[in-house]
C-alpha cells in the first residue's frame, strides 16, 4: 500500500488562498495595480504635456486627440489626471504610513504599559472628539504660508497635507492596536517570555507585534483611501495644491465651475478617485479575512 504523503500548507499559503478566494479583493488588487501602473507609466506612454495650453481647444470634449477632453486653457485632462495621480497617491501612501506609525506606537504603549494606558486613551478620545475637517482647515491656514516660504510652495503644501492628515487619523489605529495588545500580552507564549526574563522591548518586537499585524495591515489599506479622500476634499475647498500643480481633488475643484456646460471636467477625476478608494477598500476586506485565522475557514464572499 502506497504511503500517503501529507503536505502541510504554511500560514502564508493559507493567507494567499483565502485572499484569492475573495473575489472583491482580487478585483480590488487588480484595479489598484492598473491605477498604479497608469499613473507611473502613463506619462511615459501618453506624452502630451499636462501644463501646455492649447487655445484652439478650450474646454473641448473627449476626442481621439484628447480622450478626457481639455480644461479652460486647453490643457489635456488625461495628462493632468495621470500626472496628478502621482501626487494624490503619494499623499495617500505617506499620510497612511505616518498615521499607522503613530497609532501603532500609541496603541502598543497603552497596551503594554499600564501607567500610560489611561493618559494615552484619554488623549485618543480627545482627538476623536475634535471635528476633523475644521481642524484640518485651521492647520492649513495657520501653517501654509510659513512652510511655503521655508521650503517652497509645492514641497511645503505636500508636507503640510501629509502631516495634517497623519496626525488627525491615527486614533482608530491606536484603539484597535491597544485592544489586540491587551489580548496578546496575556497569552501563554508572552507569559512564558516574561517569566524567563525577556525584556519588554523584546517581548514587543518578538512576540506582540508579529501577532497584531492583521489589524495594522487592514488599517493601513483603509488609511490610504481615507488620506486620498481627505486630500481631495482639501484641494476641492481651495486649501490644497495650487492650480498649476494638479491633483485629482484640484481637478475636481477647477471643474465645478464648468459642471453644467462641460460635465467631463468633473466626471473623470471623480471616477478615478472613486475607483481608487473602492479598490483599496476591497483589498482591505480581503486582507482582513486572509490575516484573521478565525475567518479563513469561512466561505468566500460573492
Amino acid at each position: 500500500m502506497a504511503e500517503r504523503r501529507v503536505v502541510s500548507s504554511g500560514p502564508w499559503r493559507d493567507m494567499w488562498r483565502q485572499f484569492v478566494r475573495h473575489k472583491g479583493a482580487v478585483f480590488g488588487a487588480g484595479l489598484f495595480a492598473v491605477i498604479i501602473f497608469a499613473v507611473l507609466a502613463g506619462p511615459l506612454l501618453w506624452r502630451v504635456p499636462p501644463d501646455t495650453p492649447d487655445f484652439s481647444s478650450l474646454n473641448a470634449g473627449p476626442s481621439m486627440a484628447h480622450p478626457f477632453g481639455t480644461d479652460q486653457l486647453g490643457r489635456d485632462l488625461l495628462a493632468q489626471v495621470l500626472s496628478g495621480g502621482r501626487i494624490s497617491l503619494a499623499v495617500g501612501l505617506t499620510a497612511m504610513v505616518l498615521s499607522v506609525l503613530l497609532g501603532t506606537l500609541v496603541g502598543v504603549a497603552a497596551g503594554v504599559f499600564r501607567r500610560l494606558d489611561g493618559p494615552l486613551m484619554r488623549l485618543t478620545d480627545l482627538f476623536l472628539s475634535l471635528p476633523l475637517l475644521p481642524l484640518l482647515l485651521v492647520i492649513m491656514m495657520l501653517f501654509r504660508e510659513a512652510l511655503s516660504s521655508a521650503v517652497g510652495t509645492n514641497t511645503g503644501i505636500f508636507l503640510l497635507i501629509v502631516t495634517a492628515i497623519g496626525v488627525t487619523s491615527w486614533m482608530p489605529v491606536a484603539r484597535i492596536v491597544r485592544g489586540d495588545v491587551l489580548s496578546v500580552r496575556e497569552r501563554e507564549f508572552v507569559l512564558a517570555a516574561r517569566a524567563s526574563g525577556t525584556t519588554q522591548l523584546r517581548q514587543i518586537t518578538r512576540h506582540i507585534l508579529p501577532n497584531i499585524l492583521s489589524p495594522i495591515v487592514v488599517s493601513a489599506t483603509l488609511g490610504i483611501a481615507n488620506a486620498i479622500i481627505t486630500e481631495s476634499a482639501l484641494s476641492f475647498l481651495g486649501l490644497g495644491f495650487p492650480s498649476d500643480f494638479p491633483t485629482w481633488g484640484r481637478l475636481l475643484s477647477d471643474g465645478v465651475v464648468y459642471l453644467s456646460e462641460f460635465p467631463w471636467r468633473v466626471f473623470w477625476p471623480g471616477v478615478i478617485i472613486s475607483l481608487t478608494v473602492l479598490s483599496v477598500n476591497f483589498m482591505g476586506d480581503g486582507l482582513r479575512d486572509a490575516l484573521d485565522p478565525k475567518l479563513r475557514g469561512r466561505a468566500a464572499p460573492l
